[in-house]
């Protein structure tokens, strides 16, 4: 057997009173794609984040190709052959592609050599790995999967034999994904080694050679990814058995809650995102918008939000004209019963700065629940935090910590326990389980579906088509800013993709 490209050796980590990591043990071989999956706030991160030179392990010990190897930074990791391309991208978005390749690898003081170098090598790299973006395009205006290669490539220009991939397809669409699965095959292929860090566990099925699975901080098993199931692995993750899939009895539609005509919305750019738009939502069911990212739905949302001024259109909340052509004001839409989850909750939804319970009351901070006379009441807003901690299961369980300091899955349900619980009469969501592990997406399905069944209205748009056919009682596909048809949960896979293409269908009974 040759020696394990990476192996750590009792490798523990506490933050304060939290326990990370607790004495973990890992082999990983070389020229095999294997996945770490476990809940939000299982360590995965962290374990990683300690093998890349972000944090120091507080016991334990690392080796690569057999030998031991001191890791303190990332200069350390990159030395050592290790790349890591992280959830959220490292990119200096207003720089081009080969200047953030080179950034922290410059050869010469006035970069000539250094980009001319670069660009040799990046041809090089997308010859051999199906890597192709345009060295001079710059990062800001480039899609998201494109920025991702541009993170692979830093990590190959600098030589990384181990490369690790901490939650790769949160941002990616299912089209963006299949060619990111692609590239980490032909990466195999030359002989590279791949950890992937992920909650996705059909993508684990899918793609890994081997699995290994965390809970509280700890390596509960490992698997053969051929001689497992996404049912183990599910219940290796939560520690019980998961439903694996959304129950839920018929709706029972009533009155119109959200009326949406003629809607049309430019982005600040001034291209048409939403054009012409109608549709309703009545109380008492969930309507998904199904759609390949980038063709309006984000706009749509923000519209309908108040956060995004629309060119022309009417919106009706409970029977009432909404002011969205002139001067929209969220604050009014809140009180008058409409919730919104937003897609991007690292720049809409929270203030990473904030501690946990500064962000639960986020918009809702002149609720006389949270006020004592003209101040705030820490004290109740602390309670009500740890109340909503404890009801969504949000890890670590601390009020007052950063929010920065949480995992992705656990921000998503902090947004999500602050909006779901105003119990709203109208709730619009994007992305709900975006970064979310499999215990909470079931967690969360379950919050929506009850919703429905008090008789609330939900608007939901997912990139993911199975949550998109599970959790709708109606399907509107978007294509190029337009309503491309409506379809029922019953239909397939390939139908929604050939409209979210923009391909017509013949019209299928509702």
């Amino acid at each position: 057997m040759p020696e394990p490209a990476i192996e750590l050796i009792g490798i523990s980590k506490s933050f304060g009173t939290v326990r990370a990591n607790r004495d973990i043990n890992l082999q990983i071989m070389p020229g095999t794609i294997h996945g770490i999956i476990g809940e939000n706030g299982a360590g995965k991160s962290t374990l990683m984040s300690i093998l890349y030179g972000f944090y120091q392990a507080d016991s334990g010990d690392i080796r690569v190709n057999g030998k031991p190897a001191a890791i303190l930074t990332p200069n350390d990791a990159i030395a050592a052959g290790i790349g890591m391309v992280h959830q959220h991208f490292m990119l200096v978005e207003n720089f081009s592609v080969i200047e953030n390749v080179i950034l922290g690898a410059e050869g010469d003081p006035l970069l000539k050599k250094s980009i001319a170098k670069a660009r040799a090598e990046l041809e090089r790299l997308e010859r051999e790995y199906g890597l192709e973006v345009d060295p001079d395009a710059i990062i800001e205006e480039l899609p998201v999967g494109l920025q991702q290669r541009v993170e692979i490539l830093k990590a190959l220009y600098r030589g990384a034999e181990t490369l690790i991939l901490d939650e790769p397809t949160g941002v990616l669409t299912p089209a963006e994904a299949d060619h990111l699965f692609r590239i980490l095959r032909q990466l195999k292929q030359q002989g590279k080694t791949i950890v992937l860090i992920t909650h996705k566990l059909r993508e684990i099925m899918a793609i890994t050679d081997t699995v290994s699975v965390m809970r509280q901080g700890t390596m509960v098993a490992t698997r053969e990814t051929a001689k497992t199931s996404v049912e183990e692995l599910a219940e290796l993750m939560v520690g019980r058995r998961v439903l694996l899939r959304v129950e839920k009895g018929a709706a029972n539609p009533g009155a119109v809650k959200l009326s949406v005509k003629n809607l049309t919305v430019k982005d600040s750019r001034g291209v048409t995102m939403v054009d012409g738009i109608s549709f309703d939502v009545r109380a008492g069911e969930i309507v998904g918008i199904a759609g390949v990212a980038g063709n309006g739905q984000s706009e749509l949302l923000e519209a309908i939000a108040g956060t995004r001024r629309a060119v022309s259109g009417t919106v009706d909340l409970d029977g009432s004209a909404i002011e969205v052509v002139g001067h929209a004001d969220p604050g009014e839409l809140r009180d008058r019963g409409l919730a919104h989850v937003p897609e991007d909750r690292h720049h809409v939804g929270l203030v990473l700065q904030f501690e946990e319970n500064e962000n639960s009351i986020l918009g809702y901070h002149d609720d006389p629940r949270y006020l004592k006379g003209p101040f705030l009441d820490i004290p109740a807003i602390v309670q009500d935090a740890e109340d909503k901690i404890a009801k969504y299961d949000i890890r670590p369980a601390n009020a007052r910590l950063r929010t920065a300091n949480f995992s992705g899955g656990n921000q998503q349900k902090i947004v999500l326990a602050r909006e779901m619980e105003q119990d709203p009469d109208v709730l619009i969501v994007g992305q709900p389980t975006r970064g979310v592990d499999v215990g909470a997406i079931e967690f969360i399905h379950k919050r929506l579906i009850a919703m429905r069944d008090a008789g609330k209205a939900l608007l939901v748009v997912s990139v993911e088509l199975d949550e998109i056919r599970s959790l709708s009682d109606r399907i509107l596909v978007m294509c190029g800013g337009r309503i491309a048809g409506e379809r029922t949960p019953q239909c397939s896979e390939g139908e929604l993709g050939l409209l979210m293409a923009g391909v017509e269908q013949p019209e299928a009974a509702i």
